[in-house]
């Protein structure tokens, strides 16, 4: 996919132009449609489709099981989710009759990562010491939310921001992308998986703000990615238990739906009715094609999802100096609605702080 404006993601490593001592914590920036839009508007909303795409694209017909071992330069990677599942199960859950969401020993256990995450960086070769507190924060939000116990499209995003930033600090390199794929991200999304299962963390909003699961939505993006060119599989096979069985352990789009049906009893219409929906187009290409059109449109396009969002010095957000659009549309807009949550309300609709993060 080739999109205007921006950088081919081969290049992204060379597209970063921050001087060592400019490296900058990443804040929030988002905070009403207006942001939205500059942001949809900027290069790095151009560089993140791109990467998503660039990551899609390799691994096009590349079973799970044909990933390899990785480089000098992601092994490291898989060492630090190693980590992190380590620290995980040194934190187990405390008796929480009182809900069956949210128990209290996640937040133990995000202070634990938050305290190792300085010196499981250090652990990534050629990543300049200066840029970590930088990158650390996308890594220390990708595993969910301290105050609210969740997890969401919105925190899934922070890790994709991760390994940008990685790229463009010329960390990893495209000879990585499919690794970063299929080991890395896959490994993510098992220690995900012990964290949502061990600790019963809430979706965050509905179906985890837009996500194709209660949680997850770029393991579909990429799973689908994968199938792109199958030869016999067609989306309407994920009904089908024996080619489940048989194919789940090479595809990450089928892997998810074994996953699915191995916590919850009823019909896939019933729970996810959008996978459901999906299994009716007819090829896999269309689903990719769809399924990247509805990540722009649906995760890096609402509000409720990137009014969480962080910006910095690697994945700037445009000033208003640098956007008169932005500069114009918030004169106009006015101070944003902020609930008691501190999360933002769109004038003359209600419902947006649940939407975000299920919190009434």
């Amino acid at each position: 996919m080739s999109i205007e404006g921006s950088q081919s993601a081969s290049n992204l490593a060379a597209s970063s132009t921050v001087a060592s001592s400019s490296y900058t914590p990443p804040i929030k920036y988002i905070l009403s449609p207006a942001h939205l839009a500059a942001f949809q508007r900027s290069n790095t909303h151009a560089e993140i489709l791109e990467f998503v795409d660039e990551l899609n694209e390799s691994v096009i017909g590349v079973r799970l099981q044909d990933a390899g071992d990785g480089s000098e330069r992601t092994r490291p990677l898989l060492s630090i989710f190693d980590s992190v599942l380590d620290i995980a199960r040194a934190t187990p859950p405390v008796d929480n009759k009182m809900s069956r969401f949210g128990n209290p020993a996640f937040k133990t256990f995000y202070d634990k990562v938050g305290e190792a995450s300085h010196d499981l960086h250090l652990r990534i070769p050629n990543l300049p010491a200066e840029a970590i507190p930088e990158v650390e924060v996308y890594f220390k939000e990708a595993w969910g939310n301290k105050q609210r116990v969740d997890y969401g499209s919105g925190m899934e995003f922070n890790l994709l921001c991760w390994l940008l930033c990685l790229v463009k600090l010329g960390v990893l390199t495209k000879d990585d992308y499919s690794f970063l794929v299929l080991g890395v991200f896959w490994k993510y999304i098992e220690v995900m998986r012990y964290l949502q299962s061990t600790y019963w963390l809430e979706p965050a909003g509905s179906h985890g703000v837009w996500g194709l699961d209660d949680y997850h939505f770029l393991p579909f993006l990429w799973g689908s990615g994968q199938l792109r060119d199958h030869k016999h599989l067609r989306p309407k096979a994920i009904h089908d238990p024996e080619v489940i069985d048989a194919f789940a352990k090479d595809y990450m789009y089928l892997a998810c739906i074994e996953f699915i049906n191995s916590i919850k009893s009823a019909s896939l219409r019933w729970h996810s009715p959008m996978l459901d929906d999906i299994s009716a187009v007819k090829t896999w290409d269309k689903v990719n094609s769809g399924m990247k059109k509805m990540y722009s449109a649906e995760v890096l396009g609402k509000l409720p999802v990137m009014q969480h969002a962080l910006f910095g010095s690697i994945l700037p957000f445009p000033r208003p100096e640098q956007d008169p659009e932005l500069a114009k549309a918030l004169a106009e807009e006015g101070p944003p609605e902020l609930d008691e949550h501190g999360h933002v309300h769109v004038k003359g609709e209600t419902g947006w702080a649940m939407d975000c993060c299920g919190i009434p």
